[in-house]
């Protein structure tokens, strides 16, 4: 259910403005993948509602809609299908922000139990392979700088070198489509964009003041 919100914080200045977003639906999709909860709150500290639903009607209702999670592509993947949520997904107009395993599973395919993904974005999925397993660990864990922005309205106003927070052992290639980059072990895709639909692999409600402006900017496009 869509509740009332409370005054958003600027995350740069700290104020507290008049909420514009308390009306706004917004629906994060559940496929009981894990730390979606998070998100939840992360969304709730900048004032929007948001209600986890595997709802088609709930979701094609929404403003926007944010796809999160961690999980195996593969029983992900039979999730959705098995409630006819991947094809809803693919046809939907409104802003869409996929997120980790969200990103993964916009792509066309991932190496991960070798799984047929959305096709959102024409991009496959491959692991990690640590060159130096001294230096390199895999799953990639921890802070890194998104590289390569795109001057695009949802990476607006971040700050010179923003680090965000991952948690991952597969990655998405770098494309055409690849609107910020990082560097573990080689380059690839941080962000995705193509139309209404935005992918981020790392965790923006684990990444502090980036991961705030982040969704704040989702949420304002």
């Amino acid at each position: 259910m869509w509740d009332d919100g409370c005054p958003m914080l600027d995350v740069y200045t700290g104020h507290r403005s008049p909420n514009t977003r308390q009306y706004m639906k917004i629906a994060v999709i559940k496929y009981n993948s894990g730390n979606v909860q998070s998100v939840l709150y992360a969304l709730e500290r900048l004032g929007a509602n948001a209600e986890l639903t595997d709802d088609p009607e709930v979701i094609r209702a929404a403003d926007k809609v944010i796809f999160p999670g961690q999980g195996e592509a593969s029983t992900a993947m039979r999730y959705l299908k098995e409630r006819k949520l991947d094809t809803l997904i693919k046809d939907l107009p409104q802003p869409f922000l996929g997120v980790c395993l969200g990103l993964q599973l916009l792509c066309e395919h991932s190496e991960e139990n070798d799984t047929e993904c959305l096709g959102v974005f024409p991009v496959k999925v491959k692991r990690f392979v640590p060159e130096n397993s001294q230096e390199f660990k895999v799953p990639h864990v921890g802070w890194n700088e998104l590289e390569n922005l795109a001057d695009i309205p949802l990476l607006k106003d971040l700050p010179a070198e923003p680090f965000v927070y991952y948690v991952h052992s597969f990655y998405a290639e770098l494309s055409d489509l690849t609107i910020a980059q990082t560097h573990y072990i080689h380059d690839f895709s941080a962000m995705l964009h193509r139309d209404n639909y935005y992918a981020i692999q790392a965790h923006p409600e684990k990444s502090g003041l980036v991961g705030e402006k982040l969704l704040s900017n989702f949420l304002s496009i």
